[in-house]
């Protein structure tokens, strides 16, 4: 099976700095977006350093797998979610580390949500409220459920789904990468077929532009269009936050 994707990032309209970063590695069919979080340096420096520590430890997992390190998987979990997630975790307490010598990165954090593709399944890992969807069949599948306050108001019956999407405290998030020496991350995978294609998206995107017309622009422009102007109508809606996007689709 073959990959194709397209990302971008964006600084949007109203922030000083772009505090997230996104990965797109096609030879392991790896692809994250993170939000950083903790001020211009701290936010930009957690997302971007969460990216290459989880790469370059996901290229140390493969390497000794089948040699002297084999991983353990738990139930149904894949090797690849059993990798992401060690490499999610060794990431974190490099990050909480490092927090704790640099005075000037202390309290920073990034939101983290990935996907990798292997033979059978989209594996995903997420912490925070950067989102994951499918789409499939014209219709768009939210894979994630946010790490943040409204939502648990959401899930107690408190907050309706509308209400959520404008309240106030939308923005205050209950995971994140770095932020604690111990993390927990939602690990989840679904079957992939050919057609399909994988959005990863920062809030950025999905605070200021609805579900309905996502699908509609991953459904009607190719990948690069489609990222685009997912982002121009972030930006159009008023573009309160960075935007970044990945989109992904699944070929023969």
């Amino acid at each position: 099976m073959n990959f194709r994707a397209a990302g971008a990032t964006d600084i949007g309209k109203l922030r000083e700095a772009d505090e997230d970063a996104f990965l797109i590695d096609q030879e392991r069919n790896l692809y994250i977006v993170a939000d950083g979080m903790g001020g211009h340096q701290g936010g930009g420096y957690a997302s971007q350093k969460a990216l290459e520590l989880i790469r370059e430890e996901l290229i140390k997992l493969e390497q000794v797998q089948d040699f002297t390190q084999p991983l353990q998987t738990v139930g149904e979990r894949t090797i690849t979610q059993a990798r992401l997630l060690r490499a999610i975790q060794r990431c974190n307490q490099a990050l909480f580390e490092i927090s704790l010598k640099e005075p000037h990165l202390r309290g920073m954090g990034t939101t983290l949500t990935g996907i990798q593709f292997d033979e059978k399944f989209a594996n995903i890992a997420h912490i925070g409220d950067s989102r994951a969807y499918q789409i499939r069949d014209g219709k768009i599948s939210q894979l994630t459920e946010d790490h943040s306050w409204v939502q648990e108001q959401v899930n107690l019956g408190i907050l309706s789904q509308e209400e959520a999407r404008n309240h106030p405290l939308k923005n205050i998030i209950t995971r994140s990468i770095g932020h604690e020496r111990e993390i927990k991350v939602d690990l989840g995978k679904t079957e992939y077929q050919v057609g399909d294609k994988y959005l990863l998206c920062s809030d950025g995107l999905t605070n200021m532009v609805k579900d309905e017309e996502i699908l509609k622009l991953a459904q009607e422009l190719d990948l690069e269009k489609a990222v685009a102007r997912m982002i121009e109508r972030a930006n159009e809606e008023g573009g309160y936050d960075n935007i970044t996007v990945i989109l992904v689709e699944v070929l023969a």
